[in-house]
């Protein structure tokens, strides 16, 4: 019996490339083939018998994945009481094979570029355990925000700092690191500008002039990065501010930069196959200028390579 066509109207050019990759394209109207995932937070093993209970369905355990676990694809985990309690993440099992990529070690401060919305920071965190730094960064505020909500939630804040910024330009080094560096501030450092302990609630006159003025959901190049969190042992409470927005030079990069950075843009996940059939309704003209045009995807290597220059 002949298999049966795929039902959405797949342009031609990404046909021609899932040939080309010897891809069958019925995988992209195959949606309940595509499993979920879900990584439990470490000392939560025991949890797994309570999460099937809620959610009414046997969890896989992923073998090559630590704490992963697969589930059917229709089951919804936002209700479910361990995930509300922060016990269990919702994440894709290839996001996970690439912070595991990194080889992270206790004690490393890592880079997180377009950390936005923060599933492989809260990773990330979780094996830096109680050493180490993590530096999140996203050009996009309010993915940012949902960033900062999601380390509250599982309590993995301490240890870290998010900066809006632009990624192809954050130079800022890890907390710790001393050089004689440049920096975004000048002049000599008043008591006000050392940082406190970080709080949600702004001074009234910060709060004043962002009402007047606005405040852009993303920065440009030319700005400087804004930090909007940082936990009790980030580093940063007692810094001044020109202490904190030091940078340094390319050369200088190798003995003050970070242990590991992750540039996972554009985002590695399972999702693939369900994000591209949002197409149908976003339109297909769309897919092909973002996805599919040779020349973004060309500058997307260079983007990457140009990020790699904070290794140390």
């Amino acid at each position: 019996m002949e298999e049966d066509a795929p039902t959405l109207p797949l342009p031609e050019p990404f046909l021609q490339f899932l040939e080309a990759n010897d891809l069958d394209p019925s995988i992209y109207t195959a949606i309940d083939s595509t499993p979920r995932f879900i990584r439990l937070k470490p000392g939560f093993d025991a949890c797994v018998e309570e999460v099937e209970k809620e959610v009414k369905c046997k969890l896989e355990k992923v073998q090559w994945l630590q704490g992963f676990y697969s589930l059917p694809p229709h089951v919804q985990i936002a209700g479910s009481r361990a995930y509300q309690e922060g016990k269990i993440y919702g994440i894709d099992a290839s996001s996970g094979a690439a912070v595991m990529a990194l080889n992270v070690s206790p004690g490393d401060h890592v880079l997180d570029l377009c950390a936005a919305p923060g599933a492989k920071l809260c990773m990330i965190l979780d094996l830096l355990g109680d050493l180490g730094s993590v530096t999140g960064v996203d050009v996009a505020r309010h993915r940012l925000a949902a960033c900062r909500t999601m380390l509250q939630k599982y309590a993995l804040g301490d240890r870290c700092r998010l900066f809006v910024a632009d990624g192809t330009t954050f130079s800022v080094i890890p907390v710790g690191s001393r050089s004689d560096c440049k920096s975004f501030e000048s002049g000599l450092e008043e008591k006000d500008d050392v940082f406190k302990e970080w709080t949600s609630r702004r001074p009234w006159k910060e709060r004043r002039k962002a009402n007047r003025s606005g405040i852009p959901q993303s920065l440009s190049k030319s700005q400087p990065p804004e930090l909007i969190y940082y936990g009790r042992h980030s580093g940063v409470i007692g810094l001044a501010k020109g202490e904190l927005y030091k940078t340094v030079s390319d050369v200088e990069m190798g003995s003050h930069g970070y242990d590991k950075v992750l540039v996972d843009a554009e985002c590695t996940h399972d999702g693939s196959v369900k994000h591209i059939q949002k197409f149908e309704n976003w339109g297909w003209g769309t897919f092909q200028r973002r996805v599919l045009d040779a020349e973004r995807t060309d500058n997307l290597h260079v983007l990457q390579a140009n990020d790699s220059s904070l290794f140390p």
